[in-house]
């Protein structure tokens, strides 16, 4: 089984990284500057336990390799980058007849839960992974994961449910890798339990690390919306003490030397990347909201403004919460 990473950033990378580390065959899929590095030194992985510089294999796209029917693709892009991706993996030929959009398993390891419904329009064969793993892309070719023991913890399915013996087997690999995998038979559960932890990404991103009273409670109101789009709506998740049993796992300690960097959208905004996630996390609660007449004004303010961060290249932790407050009120 060869796993190929497409999108291979922080979340990408580090899943990359462990696996190739275990003895795993990973082939990760990079652009530009973040390529270039990896293929000319080796992705540098750095954790609490260490650095390794692991000489990855690293394309740019599917001209450089042939997939084989035993090729299993990881989903690593945000999900806004999902569509081009999918775009480009789907229609490649698979050595032995077919394509990889009919022939070849697709893992979405991505926050919100429109990356799953988005890659099954286009490929047959979808698989749900909820990612609890604290990572940076540092620079190009430079990634940390602050997760000891364990990396991370995946939770893994078929999408829109069940569970079969390659998932079984996907999370035998990673446990084998040092990252914790559980399968599920009921993968959307815990990934509409996610997107309510990671409604507080687009505060950090506005307003900075959420350490002020303030900033907690808002982040608090806008998981309260998003409590009351998913009730709604009839949707369920994982409940807090399910949640925080499956958590255990997961520890973190700083990497000397090494300041650890924000959330995801942190991330993007830090990189300059142009587009931030904000519209399929807190947008998402937006959506459920409209479509089921519950109004969402804090997430519909965090997403506006993320948005706007985006477009125009604010450095994450311009706005101050009392400010950001004033347009939600």
């Amino acid at each position: 089984m060869r796993y190929i990473v497409i999108g291979a950033g922080a979340v990408g990378g580090s899943i990359g990284a462990a696996l190739f580390a275990a003895g795993r065959d990973v082939v990760l899929v990079a652009r530009g500057a973040h390529h270039d590095a990896i293929a000319a030194g080796g992705l540098t992985f750095r954790t609490p336990r260490g650095t390794e510089h692991l000489h990855i294999p690293v394309v740019a796209g599917p001209d450089e390799l042939t997939l084989t029917p035993d090729d299993v693709l990881v989903l690593g892009v945000k999900v806004q980058d999902s569509i081009a991706a999918l775009e480009t993996w789907g229609p490649v030929p698979v050595n032995g007849g077919g394509t990889a959009d009919t022939d070849l398993p697709l893992f979405c390891a991505q926050n919100g839960v429109e990356g799953e419904r988005i890659a099954l329009r286009r490929f047959a064969r979808v698989y749900g992974v909820t990612v609890m793993l604290p990572a940076t892309y540092l620079a190009p070719g430079e990634i940390a994961a602050v997760g000891d023991p364990l990396i991370g913890v995946l939770t893994v399915g078929r999408y829109p449910n069940g569970s079969d013996l390659l998932v079984d087997a996907v999370c035998a690999d990673l446990e084998a890798a040092g990252i914790g995998g559980r399968p599920t038979e009921a993968v959307m559960r815990w990934k509409y339990t996610k997107l309510l932890a990671n409604l507080g990404n687009a505060v950090e991103a506005i307003t900075g690390p959420v350490e002020s009273g303030a900033a907690t409670d808002l982040v608090s109101r806008a998981r309260a919306e998003g409590l009351a789009v998913l009730a709604a709506a009839g949707i369920d998740h994982a409940g807090p003490d399910e949640d925080a049993g499956a958590r255990t796992r997961l520890i973190t300690r700083e990497i000397p030397g090494q300041p650890r960097g924000g959330g995801s959208t942190w991330q993007s905004l830090t990189r300059g990347t142009g587009r931030v996630e904000a519209d399929y996390l807190a947008g998402e609660v937006v959506l459920l909201g409209r479509l089921h007449a519950v109004p969402t004004p804090v997430n519909a303010t965090l997403c506006r403004v993320a948005d706007d961060f985006a477009r125009r290249g604010v450095r994450p932790g311009s706005m101050t919460v009392p400010e950001l407050l004033a347009l939600i009120e």
